[in-house]
Order: structure tokens, then C-alpha cells, then sequence
């Protein structure tokens, strides 16, 4: 038996035992002589349970049953929930007065009580008081926009939250208010000014000039029409929204990655793991209240269908032959709820042509791909011809037969590079937070024989060594794999073990630092029959491993360090695991068995590197960028003086002119579409352009074009 499925064997019997016990213990219903008359417990009907407080219940023994490292609920547990739900209930001090924190302050040590006793006494009141000042504040900057600031006070707004005090009194917060919507209006107003100086200075005649109170009064409307959506998003959280807030709170203690998700989140969660979804397969916009086909996918039930049309604009909204729903107006989110659904049903939408008139089209859902999540390929051409290929995540889907497996999809990624004779490959991480666990280690196989690729601790201590088990090599030449701030988790895997086997060089800046594991628990399957009434509650993540490189090292927090570090924007700025709310220890456990590689020279590659950064104007530029990006960043104060405001953005914006050099091509250094993709994509003229544009983009990326200098450096 796994170790997942013993876990999921006793919580399913510890949850049952429980809740029964709690069913006694805190509601104290059922008298001694309903045992005595013989009447079963189990078969009585658990109306009284509230839905929250069983999934309260439930998530608190599923986390001190699973979790890596189990929490005290305790004193020191609840100020910590605490201080934690206040910052994420508030984190700009725009609503909360400091009377409202003073008045929940006298829950500040007793949350671990309500847990305990399955009470809501602080969620209750801070869910009112938040949704009560959002109305209240709502009303304000109606209020405030609805008149001229006064552009000339030499005032200063801070942007940064946490730099805040929370307001004393009503009058304080108001004009922290009155200072925030000066800021949104003037950034609009310096934008309006900064267009028309420059309409100008080129003669545009058709460019008709406005006055100062104009573009001010374009300005407010523009900022009032930007809260009022805002607010119209804030207004749409429900209370299960606001208690899925106050759970994740409580899980959040535990480290960063272990939440709640309600049924409807944890569906888009698995659509972003599978880069699937049910629905008709139209790329849609919301503009001025109207919901806009921007592109059709091809292949999709649109497309099958060939009625509906990019510039369509879709009006109503019905379920097969029921009576359509008006969609004018309507929350974007809600809207393509409406238009997604399960494969095989009809959706109908009534749409207005570019011509005017209307037209009821109905379409059959099918199972949409999202081809961007995938890995795709490239053809670098820098002295020699090297394979470039893009892996935006480790996804994996195995509900379906076929559906897309990113170990699979590399694998014939590397087959069409090789087909067309590269001397070398480029794996780009960056920026892939992560994924599957089981893909990784297939990947990694791609590239070293049967092998260890990670270890994984459980929370008894128990280390498990998932290896490669498979001896054949897709690709056994030079090897470079690009990683940054952004690549985390399985994307640290990856680049961990090769760097271990000592394979490839590993190119970029220090990676994220996420070094758990974490694994789904339905908190339905742990409930007695009597209780699915309250279903579905939801489900949990929860870290219930910690993996470590095949060297015995963590990943976690220190992440992994390049061979060869490219300089940085963000060099001088605190990111990664480390900067996230209550992450986990660092730690190293036994080295595993493994026999490295010595084909690479890697101080003639790191030398080589050096040389050329030393020389390169545009990694000369990226260092000044990032002492630059540093010191704004620890400037959030805005001076609200029209003349002065401006002055600063003028500035700013001649000061990132240089930053244009970043942008444009690199001089010897081409990308283009292998030869397979070119030939499936003729047809498809929307994608095929799509495909070209990234190409292009990648002749301006010079960690890529370092990445292919390293890799010819490598033969």
C-alpha cells in the first residue's frame, strides 16, 4: 500500500470517529435514552452541523493527520492566523479602521479556542465589518471623483500598505482615499498630457488639442469607471468566498502551499495542470460591458461549426432549448461560465454581426486544448544549429486517453530537433512554476540513463528514491537549461538533477527555492453518508513531502544556483519561497547513488561566459537596470503635485529609453520553426503567425542567445 493511500485509510476512519465524537461533545442533542431505545447514531440526520463548521473540522484533521509538520493550535497559532488574515482582508489599510482591528483584537489569542470549539465569533465580525466598509468606501470614491482635485498641494501618497498605519478616524482614511484616486487620476492625466505634447511637437493635424479641464474631467471618468468595476468584483465576493479566505488563512500557517480549494477553484486548478478545458473554443475580451470574440481556435466546436466570427459581439446566452440569459453588462468570469460546459452539450449564443444584425448560433462543446501551456520548439541558428525548446509547466492529464503529457510532448520536441540535425539543446524554465512530480523524473530520463532523479521525505521520515527506471537516451549531446526567479518546484528538479550528473550547464539566475511536495485530499470521501447533504466541501492541498537533489541538498528556500549566472534585474531584490508567509526549513538528508558525467569543461564554459558578459553592452545595461529597479522599488512614494508628479514620470520615462536596446534583434543570431511545425501550421494562418512572432521574440532574448554561445562552447 502507498504511503498516500495509508494516510487516506486512516483519515477516513479517524474523520468518522470525529465527527461522531464532535457530533456528542458540541452539540449535546441526543439524550442518554435515544441509546437506550436502541436508536443508532449513524443513522441519525445531521441537520444541525452548519457546512462550515464540518469543513473547519474536517480540514483541521486532514492537516494534523497528513501535513509534513504538523501545527500546535495554540496561542502563538492564533495570533499568527491573526496578524496573517488582516493582511490578506486588507493589505493596502484602505478599509480597516484602527477601531476595527482594535474591536477583533479581542480574538487575537482566542482563535485556536473557536477552532476547537467549532465557534465563528471573529470570522463573523470581520466578514460584516470588511463588507460594510467596502460599501462604505465604494460610496466615497463616487463621492471624491465626482469634483476636481487640486493639483497644485505639494502632498505625498505611499503606495505601499505595509508602510501604513491604519487610519485613526473616518476624516484620516478618507483622505488617504481622497490621496489615492489623485494618484490613479493624475498617472491617467500625465498620460492624456504627455499623448497631446507629443501629437504637437509632430504637427499631427488630425489630432485635436483639449484643455487642461478636459482631459481632467476625461481623467476622473476614466479612474471612477476603473473603481467602479473594481468594486463590482469586490461586491461579487460571497460569504463562501470570504470563509474560503478565513480557512486559507488558518492552512497558510502551516507553509505557503498548502490551501483550500472550494469545488469551483479547484476545477480551474485542474485545467491549468492539464492545459484543457471544456467549451466551445473561442478567445473572447470584455469591452464597455460587451463580451468580443477576439479569435477563433482552430479545430475547436467554433470552428466546426464556422458561424461564429472574430468581431462577433455575444449578447444572450442559453443552455441548449432553455430560455437564453442576457450576458450585456455581465461580469466577464460569469459570462464564460455560462459559455463553458461539459463536452457533448449544446450552448446557444444569440450575437450581433459587425453589420448589425442578430444570429442564434448553437454550438456543441468539446475539449479545448490550451496549445500555449505546451512545450514547443524552435531552431537557433548562432554559428552552429541548436535546438531551443519552451516548457511554460510541468503538466500532465491523466483522465483522458491521448491527452497531453509534457514528458511525452519534450520527448517529440527533442525527436524533431534531432531530425533536423542540431548540435546542441536549450531547455527554457524560466518563469515554470512547476507541476507534475512523476513527469519530471520521465523527463529527466530523456536525458541520462537509468538513474536517481529526486528523493522525497515523508513526514515519518522515510526517504523514497524516484528514479528513471528506463535506459534509453533521447537526446545524450550538449544540454543547457535555463532557469530564473520564476522556476520552481519540478522545474528545480529538472535542473537540480542535471546538474547533479553534472549533464548540462544550468544558465541563469538562482531559482525560486520550492522544495515540497504537496498532494489533493477530497474532504467529501472522509464524510459519513449522513452528511452529504453539506457536499461538496471542497479540497485540500496539502504538503505532505519535502524532495531533495540527489546530492542530499534541499531545494527548498536556497533553490538552485546556476553554473553560470547571467546578470539580473532583479539581483538586488528579496524573491522566492523565502519571501512568501511561514515557508519551510532548509535541510539535507543522505546523499543518493548515482555516477556523474566528465564531458563538460565547465571552466572553459564559465570563463567563456564571462568574457562575453563583461563585453556585452545589453547584459552591461541589465546590471544598471537592476540597481536601478532596486532603488524604486524602495521608492513607493508619489508626490501628488501635478508639476512635480510629472517631472518624476518624465524622468522615468527618458531614464527607461535605453532600456528600447533590450528589444531588438540580436545581430547573428536567428530563430525559426522546425520544419515539421511549419508544414502542420500552413494551414492554419492564426497560429502559424503566432508561431513566427515568438520566433522573432526570441532573436531579441539575450539570455537565450548567452544560452546558445555556452552551448557552443560545450563541443
Amino acid at each position: 500500500m502507498l504511503l498516500t493511500d495509508i494516510i487516506r485509510y486512516n483519515l477516513y476512519h479517524y474523520n468518522q470517529n470525529l465527527l461522531l465524537n464532535l457530533f456528542i461533545m458540541r452539540y449535546k442533542i441526543l439524550k442518554p435514552t435515544l441509546f437506550i431505545l436502541g436508536i443508532s447514531l449513524c443513522s441519525f440526520t445531521f441537520f444541525q452541523f452548519e457546512k462550515n463548521q464540518i469543513l473547519q473540522d474536517m480540514l483541521m484533521s486532514v492537516l494534523n493527520q497528513a501535513h509534513y509538520s504538523p501545527l500546535k493550535v495554540n496561542d502563538e497559532f492564533s495570533e499568527k492566523a491573526f496578524n496573517l488574515y488582516l493582511k490578506r482582508i486588507d493589505i493596502s489599510k484602505k478599509f480597516l479602521l484602527q477601531s476595527d482591528v482594535d474591536a477583533l483584537s479581542k480574538y487575537k489569542k482566542s482563535i485556536d479556542d473557536e477552532i476547537n470549539n467549532g465557534t465563528f465569533d471573529f470570522y463573523k465580525l470581520s466578514a460584516d465589518i470588511i463588507a460594510n466598509r467596502i460599501k462604505e468606501k465604494e460610496d466615497w470614491a463616487k463621492e471624491i471623483l465626482a469634483t476636481p482635485f487640486n493639483y497644485s498641494i505639494d502632498e505625498e501618497y505611499e503606495t505601499d500598505g505595509e508602510k501604513l498605519k491604519y487610519a485613526s478616524s473616518e476624516k484620516e482614511l478618507k483622505a488617504e482615499w481622497t490621496k489615492m484616486l489623485k494618484y490613479q487620476t493624475l498617472s491617467r492625466l500625465d498620460e492624456m498630457l504627455t499623448g497631446q505634447e507629443k501629437a504637437k511637437a509632430k504637427k499631427d493635424s488630425v489630432y485635436t488639442e483639449k484643455t487642461f479641464d478636459s482631459l481632467e474631467v476625461d481623467a476622473r471618468r476614466k479612474t471612477l469607471k476603473a473603481n467602479v468595476e473594481w468594486f463590482k468584483r469586490l461586491n461579487k465576493i460571497t460569504t463562501k468566498d470570504r470563509f474560503s479566505t478565513y480557512i486559507n488563512t488558518i492552512t497558510g500557517l502551516y507553509d505557503p502551499h498548502t490551501e483550500y480549494f472550494a469545488p469551483k477553484e479547484k476545477k480551474k486548478f485542474d485545467q491549468s495542470m492539464s492545459g484543457q478545458f471544456e467549451g466551445i473554443g473561442a478567445r473572447l475580451q470584455s469591452k464597455d460591458g460587451i463580451l468580443k470574440v477576439s479569435e477563433i481556435i482552430v479545430g475547436s466546436p467554433s470552428f466546426k461549426q464556422g458561424e461564429l466570427k472574430a468581431g462577433d459581439e455575444i449578447h444572450k446566452v442559453a443552455q441548449g432549448s432553455n430560455e437564453p440569459k442576457d450576458i450585456t453588462d455581465m461580469d466577464m468570469d460569469d459570462a464564460i461560465d455560462l459559455i463553458k460546459g461539459k463536452k457533448g452539450t449544446e450552448v446557444r449564443l444569440t450575437v450581433k454581426k459587425p453589420d448589425g444584425s442578430f444570429k442564434v448560433i448553437p454550438i456543441i462543446r468539446d475539449v479545448i486544448e490550451m496549445d500555449e501551456t505546451y512545450a514547443k520548439s524552435a531552431i537557433l541558428n548562432n554559428k552552429k544549429k541548436i535546438g531551443y525548446i519552451y516548457l511554460p509547466m510541468f503538466y500532465a492529464d491523466f483522465t483522458r486517453n491521448g491527452a497531453h503529457r509534457c514528458s511525452a510532448d519534450m520527448k517529440k520536441e527533442l525527436e524533431k530537433l534531432k531530425n533536423q540535425g542540431v548540435e546542441g539543446i536549450i531547455v527554457d524554465l524560466r518563469d515554470n512554476g512547476g507541476g507534475s512530480l512523476q513527469e519530471v523524473v520521465e523527463m529527466a530520463g530523456l536525458f541520462i540513463p537509468r538513474g536517481p532523479v529526486v528523493q522525497v521525505k515523508d513526514k515519518m521520515g522515510k526517504v523514497y528514491v524516484m528514479e528513471d527506471k528506463n535506459s534509453d537516451i533521447t537526446w545524450d549531446g550538449p544540454l543547457a537549461i535555463l532557469v530564473n526567479h520564476g522556476s520552481a518546484s519540478a522545474s528545480e528538479i529538472l535542473a537540480a538533477a542535471i546538474q547533479d550528473y553534472k549533464r548540462g550547464v544550468i544558465i541563469g539566475t538562482q531559482s525560486f527555492g520550492k522544495g515540497t511536495v504537496q498532494s489533493f485530499y477530497n474532504l467529501d470521501q472522509y464524510l459519513l453518508p449522513q452528511f452529504d447533504s453539506v457536499k461538496p466541501l471542497g479540497e485540500v492541498k496539502i504538503t505532505n513531502q519535502k524532495f531533495y537533489r540527489i546530492n542530499g541538498g534541499a531545494t527548498q528556500l536556497k533553490g538552485v544556483m546556476p553554473d553560470v549566472v547571467l546578470p539580473d534585474p532583479y539581483a538586488f531584490i528579496e524573491v522566492g519561497e523565502k519571501e512568501l508567509d511561514y515557508p519551510m526549513a532548509w535541510d539535507e538528508i543522505i546523499k543518493a547513488t548515482y555516477n556523474e558525467y566528465a564531458t563538460i569543461n565547465y571552466t572553459k564554459v564559465k570563463k567563456g561566459s564571462s568574457e562575453r558578459i563583461k563585453s556585452s553592452a545589453a547584459f552591461k545595461l541589465i546590471e544598471t537596470e537592476s540597481k536601478e529597479l532596486k532603488a524604486k522599488k524602495d521608492d513607493t512614494k508619489y508626490n501628488l503635485s501635478i508639476d512635480k508628479y510629472r517631472a518624476e514620470q518624465k524622468h522615468l520615462r527618458d531614464e527607461f529609453k535605453k532600456y528600447d536596446e533590450l528589444k531588438i534583434d540580436i545581430k547573428g543570431f536567428s530563430a525559426e520553426l522546425p520544419s515539421f511545425d511549419k508544414e502542420v501550421l500552413k494551414n492554419d494562418t492564426t497560429k502559424y503567425n503566432r508561431e513566427i512572432k515568438w520566433t522573432k521574440n526570441i532573436q531579441k532574448d539575450n539570455y537565450i542567445f548567452e544560452a546558445s554561445n555556452i552551448v557552443n562552447d560545450m563541443k
